[in-house]
């Protein structure tokens, strides 16, 4: 006598038979298709487990043979996904090895922009060369000589201390990263004779603590002439020159006597503020000037110390840091920000380029 079907049973096997066929002929083209693939049928709340909820209506009888299938079903859902992830983890490697990086933007890839230190940099450059400088470059490791004795500084001179400088060997002779570009300078007025007209820009290294306001390596660009006849009303003009060129036509400049121990006489020159165009903003801290750099008469003990005729020869120095100036152009609050290569901080600069 056959045993009476009854409809729980009849509607489990037919859909565990659909599910089957289903299994079987699953198809995944990626990790993340062969993930959606398990949770849809192996997890918690997939259709297998869902089939448990109806198990318990199946009659004692039946629930034997029903139960079994559902374990079948599992077992062939679990081998097909996991042959799946070997085949897409097989395609993946094999891609490799091929040389496809799958981890590549698509195309078309978006186009890159210039930093705006380099900008900025060029532009200052430009300035300069159209007023006849010529570009010089040195070494960032230097010695001692070229960074502080040939200009002038004592030896007891705060910026040799090793809180301001990185020494990299003290003896026999000082090794260290230049704190200043003037080395370039000192190296040039040993090889050549006046007239002398260069600028020199480049990266230079100071041990201080990193903040929104100091680094430990920032960029600076220095300039100097050298000829008979030069005059501090030379230097005025050409920074006047720069500055409007720089910033606007209208820019006013003012210099104020300082110190440092190359130059003399030595003075900070302050620009009329771009931002609120000298009536006194937050930027400028409400005075309407902000200083860009410092400069002076070449002193007559450094021309001697390179080898040049101080009786004869007269001459100028300035020196500004890039950093300062893309500031002013473009009021980036925190240093840092140069620095950290965020693509999201040069994207503002694409349209600069």
């Amino acid at each position: 006598m056959c045993p009476v079907l009854s409809g729980p049973y009849l509607l489990m096997i037919e859909k565990i038979n659909e599910l089957m066929t289903r299994v079987a002929s699953l198809q995944a083209s990626s990790a993340e298709e062969v993930e959606q693939l398990r949770v849809q049928y192996l997890s918690k709340k997939g259709e297998i487990s869902l089939l448990f909820n109806d198990f318990r209506n199946v009659p004692a009888e039946q629930k034997r043979e029903v139960g079994q299938k559902i374990n079948e079903l599992k077992t062939l859902a679990t081998d097909r996904i996991a042959e799946l992830r070997e085949a897409v983890e097989a395609k993946d490697e094999a891609d490799r090895e091929a040389g496809i990086d799958l981890t590549r933007t698509a195309t078309p890839l978006p186009g890159g922009t210039r930093h705006p230190l380099n900008l900025v940099k060029a532009q200052m450059l430009d300035i300069f060369a159209r007023m006849g400088f010529t570009i010089a470059d040195g070494p960032e490791v230097e010695d001692d000589w070229h960074v502080f004795s040939a200009l002038n500084f004592a030896a007891d001179h705060p910026a040799r201390d090793m809180q301001d400088t990185f020494f990299i060997a003290r003896n026999p002779a000082d090794v260290l990263l230049r704190t200043h570009t003037s080395s370039v300078q000192t190296r040039t007025m040993e090889k050549a004779q006046p007239p002398i007209r260069i600028v020199c820009p480049g990266r230079v290294y100071r041990n201080e603590a990193i903040s929104a306001r100091a680094h430990c390596f920032f960029h600076q660009i220095e300039g100097l002439y050298i000829d008979r006849n030069v005059s501090f009303a030379d230097l005025r003009q050409v920074l006047l020159l720069f500055a409007r060129q720089m910033f606007g036509p209208e820019t006013k400049i003012r210099l104020r006597p300082s110190y440092f121990p190359f130059t003399e006489p030595s003075a900070e020159m302050d620009i009329s503020c771009n931002i609120c165009g000298g009536k006194g903003c937050g930027f400028c801290k409400q005075t309407g000037w902000v200083e860009i750099l410092g400069c002076g008469m070449v002193d007559p003990a450094v021309l001697e110390a390179c080898g040049i005729d101080s009786k004869e020869y007269t001459g100028y120095a300035f020196g500004m840091g890039v950093e300062r100036i893309t500031n002013l152009k473009y009021r980036v609050k925190d240093l840092r920000m140069f620095s950290e290569n965020d693509v999201r901080f040069l994207d503002e600069f694409i349209a600069a380029k």
